[in-house]
């Protein structure tokens, strides 16, 4: 990997920065196997969204199953990217500030596409695969803002990806790679394709190496710290899930 050098002075200054090492790594490595296990749960049933909708009528647990994980590694690519973005303006700042600024914000898009999924599988439940999809169906293509960022998700993994190679962060193939994030399929109750496969995978081969690469220039914290951290970790989950619920 380029820029051994390199990755030591971005974790010095990503100890002092938001997210931090700690959190940034962890998500590095996190996020793009949640998103791949999310896609490969769904794989079996076909791409559109009468499918996606008729596989949650017959198999809800494994569906919600999809796009929890799905969803879960959206959220988690933010610190993810975060942390690449600085790594990359330690030398490049104009390809980190575009790609970060395109990346994060087609982040906000798919989170918006995850809430009308699952009010889509919702649907399901009250009136049946049939309401559903004549439901979804007049309402597909309807514009919202966040449709403005479908085109910047796209573009910003380029840029990154053009960014890490250029700076260093990254070597040749990882940058590849990254770029291939950009096959990721947009929009609502997306199924699987062999482009959703080989964008998750791109994310896996570029991000897990450089977080752990990160993690491993953190100084150990000790198991202690750890346990007593995964417990006030899984605590505030816990609260934040039952506040939520209550909401």
């Amino acid at each position: 990997m380029q820029g051994h050098g390199k990755i030591a002075l971005t974790s010095a200054v990503a100890k002092q920065r938001f997210p931090g090492t700690w959190a940034g790594g962890i998500a590095l490595i996190v996020s793009p196997i949640l998103l791949l296990a999310g896609i490969l749960l769904r794989s079996p049933y076909h791409f559109f969204f009468p499918d996606q909708l008729a596989a949650y009528d017959k198999h809800p647990l494994q569906m919600t199953a999809s796009y929890s994980l799905f969803g879960a590694g959206i959220i988690m690519l933010w610190p993810a990217v975060l942390l690449l973005v600085q790594s990359i303006g330690v030398s490049k700042p104009r390809f980190a500030l575009w790609g970060g600024l395109f990346v994060i914000s087609g982040l906000f898009a798919r989170t918006f596409h995850a809430g009308v999924d699952h009010l889509a599988f919702q649907l399901v439940k009250t009136g049946g695969v049939g309401q559903a999809v004549n439901t979804v169906g007049d309402a597909y293509g309807a514009f919202h803002i966040y449709s403005t960022f479908n085109l910047a998700i796209i573009l910003g993994w380029i840029v990154l990806a053009i960014g890490s190679y250029r700076s260093g962060t990254l070597g040749l193939v990882q940058s590849a790679a990254l770029a291939l994030a950009s096959a990721l399929p947009l929009g609502v109750l997306k199924g699987t394709t062999p482009w959703s496969i080989a964008a998750a995978g791109g994310l896996a081969v570029a991000f897990i190496p450089f977080g752990w690469t990160i993690l491993r220039s953190t100084p150990f914290p000790g198991w202690l710290k750890i346990g007593t951290w995964t417990l006030i970790v899984c605590a505030g989950i816990s609260l934040f899930t039952l506040f939520g619920r209550m909401g």
